[in-house]
């Protein structure tokens, strides 16, 4: 078992836990279903989207996440509302050492989107990432024009710390982001991110 991984993080309808062989037909669907929610933010796809979205595609990413996490390098989760899969949020690209950093990256499913779903798993998983995770910083890089991404961090409190031009290839080009961060001392003294967000939400 590596620090933090594997683990079941609980705050209300949504649960964070790692992916199931069992899942595959609820991933396809909802990858399929989103293509034009989701592909022009992520990563480009290799071939089609409905063919790098079907169970077979999820059982290759089931067992590239399972690996990552076994060797420490990622903390996957699927994202899980009242019961139905509704998205992933990964804390990946994990180095420790006098670092201990980490990139936090997500999607949800549009039928889920508006109901707090992606800032409390987000909230979660950094919490668990600063504790039984071992980790000092958590960051998440979004293209400038993905609104709503940004709205998800900024609300959350990440401070905007840099911009990466041509940093990832994603809807089909290199793509220019913002990078936003957190360290363990930002909200320490509160009690954590999910304390802070539980806080936002009841203003």
């Amino acid at each position: 078992m590596s620090p933090g991984w594997p683990a079941v993080l609980v705050d209300g309808d949504v649960t964070l836990r790692p992916y199931k062989r069992g899942d595959a037909k609820a991933w396809s669907e909802s990858r399929r279903y989103n293509e034009s929610w989701l592909k022009p933010w992520e990563p480009t796809p290799i071939g089609p989207w409905h063919d790098a979205h079907s169970t077979a595609g999820f059982r290759n990413l089931h067992r590239a996440l399972k690996r990552a996490g076994d060797a420490g390098t990622a903390m996957p989760f699927a994202v899980c509302f009242q019961g139905q899969l509704a998205g992933q949020l990964t804390v990946g690209n994990i180095v420790r050492g006098a670092f201990c950093s980490a990139y936090a990256g997500y999607w949800v499913d549009s039928r889920f989107a508006g109901r707090g779903v992606t800032p409390t798993a987000l909230a979660l998983a950094v919490d668990h990432a600063f504790g039984p995770g071992g980790l000092h910083r958590v960051e998440v890089n979004i293209r400038p024009e993905n609104k709503p991404s940004r709205r998800v961090v900024e609300k959350l409190g990440f401070r905007e710390e840099a911009f990466h031009p041509k940093y990832l290839h994603s809807g089909g080009a290199w793509q220019d982001h913002i990078g936003y961060a957190l360290t363990i001392e930002d909200v320490a003294a509160e009690g954590g991110l999910l304390v802070r967000w539980r806080r936002l939400r009841t203003r």
